[in-house]
């Protein structure tokens, strides 16, 4: 982490570190020339997951969409 602290929100929301993972690398393509949108954009689905408004597998499935 350097922007963003999402794996704080990833905690709370219960995503398993693999997962996490996981997520990033769907979105890494998007904003890999710029990490700070990238942490924003993870650190918004880790938030969306915690709330109850995405579901992990849904940030799985469509996550470069989440950008």
């Amino acid at each position: 982490m350097d922007y963003f602290d999402f794996e704080s929100v990833a905690a709370k929301a219960k995503i398993p570190a693999d997962k996490l993972e996981a997520m990033i690398d769907l979105l890494r393509p998007e904003f890999h020339q710029d990490p700070m949108m990238l942490e924003l954009h993870v650190l918004r689905a880790c938030l969306a997951i915690r709330d109850g408004r995405l579901t992990l597998d849904e940030a799985l499935a469509v996550a470069p969409a989440l950008a």
